[in-house]
């Protein structure tokens, strides 16, 4: 009975030593796992960070140049019917008809006319 005994104490021994090397395992790819996670996590948020940076620098260069182009003085006509209109005209008019600043302008030369908006509830037409 004695052997028995320590075969009995020797397996226990061995199932504890093998419980105690499967939490170690466990641990260590619990760790792994993490690290990979945080490393992964870390290089997108980088990579979203350049992506954001690039974008922001094409945007500003994209303002840059369309500031540049507008703030020369370039006269824009509008032909048509045998009629010569310069934009910059129908916008002052606009304006005007308006009492302030309009948002936007349509011309529609076959109605011979433009249409402008001021705001959501508030458009008008100026005869060219």
């Amino acid at each position: 009975m004695a052997t028995a005994k320590k075969v009995e104490t020797e397996v226990k021994a061995t199932a504890a030593k093998a419980t105690e090397a499967a939490k170690e395992t466990a641990t260590k790819a619990a760790t792994t796992a993490k690290k990979a996670a945080t490393k992964t996590a870390t290089t997108a948020k980088k990579a979203a960070t350049k992506t954001a940076t690039a974008t922001k620098k094409v945007a500003t260069k994209a303002a840059t140049t369309a500031k540049k182009a507008t703030s020369k003085n370039v006269a824009v006509y509008v032909q048509y019917a045998g009629k010569d209109l310069a934009v910059a005209d129908i916008v002052a008019q606009a304006n005007k008809a308006a009492g302030k600043a309009v948002k936007a302008i349509y011309v529609k030369p076959e109605d011979n006319a433009a249409y402008y908006v001021v705001s959501d509830t508030e458009t008008g037409k100026i005869d060219l």
